[in-house]
């Protein structure tokens, strides 16, 4: 998953890529979005296996489960209002 990440990067800053590409303000809008819900995704998905684990174990963890699992979409709600402002 990493690698493709290198790579766009290394294309999109080759001055023929960026003709090529046509990378605009939209497109790069949906690109830092993109990335920030697959970060976001990455995240949560060891945040929640242990947040239900904690709560399978002891009930009184819900809400720290609960809160720890909604921190990482923070991110993407940032990335949302960062397209709006810019």
């Amino acid at each position: 998953m990493f690698d493709i990440t290198a790579e766009l990067g290394s294309i999109v800053l080759q001055q023929e890529g960026i003709q090529k590409l046509a990378l605009n303000n939209k497109g790069a809008a949906a690109l830092a979005v993109g990335l920030a819900a697959v970060g976001t995704g990455y995240a949560q998905r060891g945040i929640g296996s242990a947040a239900v684990g904690a709560i399978a174990e002891d009930s009184d963890n819900f809400a720290t489960g609960l809160i720890f699992t909604a921190i990482p979409e923070t991110l993407i709600i940032i990335a949302l209002v960062t397209i709006f402002v810019v």
